[in-house]
């Protein structure tokens, strides 16, 4: 059975692959643009506002930050795409050290693409969900920010990223919590299939 909440805390932050945590927990790094939520996301998961800084800058994120959630799996937030000050150089090296990490990380277990429920999907977002399918990673795909979506068109905003992204659609809203069970639910269905 599902839980509400989990135990969580932050274990550390890498640049690279080489710095990454050596464990044998399954993980699953999120991606989405700056804005998304995906630190919204973790904090909503774990029931701890402080958890992840949020913040109102984008492109905030510039290493990959891990999570542990009880013994169970661990949460990577990655730098958001789409958005950030910073040198095309830096924006390159970024781009080199991730595709490392989501290449040749073996404790990754599906991948977590976050979009974000008042706009239509971005393209950026598909230019992501075509890398991924171009390596054939396993991925689904969360929909953040639901509780901007009148109830009446929650169906629709979520049937219509399933049209367009395929596979797996969860919602998600940092602001209550009644779709965490169905998310922990899914993230743990990995587990026992393994």
């Amino acid at each position: 059975m599902a839980k509400k909440f989990m135990n969580a805390q932050f274990l550390i932050s890498a640049e690279k692959l080489s710095q990454c945590p050596n464990y044998t927990l399954p993980e699953f790094p999120l991606l989405g643009r700056s804005n998304v939520g995906k630190s919204s996301f973790i904090n909503g998961l774990a029931n701890n506002k402080k958890l992840a800084k949020t913040s109102n800058t984008p492109g905030k994120t510039r290493l990959i930050n891990f999570f542990q959630f009880s013994n169970d799996f661990m949460i990577a937030d990655l730098p958001g795409y789409g958005y950030a000050k910073v040198s095309k150089e830096a924006q390159n090296r970024w781009q080199k050290y991730l595709e490392e990490y989501l290449l040749k990380r073996e404790q990754i277990t599906s991948l977590v693409q976050l979009i974000d429920a008042r706009h239509d999907i971005q393209k950026n977002d598909f230019q992501m969900r075509e890398w991924v399918s171009a390596y054939n990673l396993p991925i689904f795909t969360v929909v953040t920010k639901m509780d901007y979506v009148p109830k009446s068109k929650t169906l629709n905003v979520i049937k219509k990223v399933e049209n367009e992204l395929g596979g797996v659609v969860l919602p998600f809203s940092a602001i209550d919590n009644r779709y965490n069970e169905k998310i922990f639910e899914h993230i743990l269905s990995f587990k026992s299939s393994k």
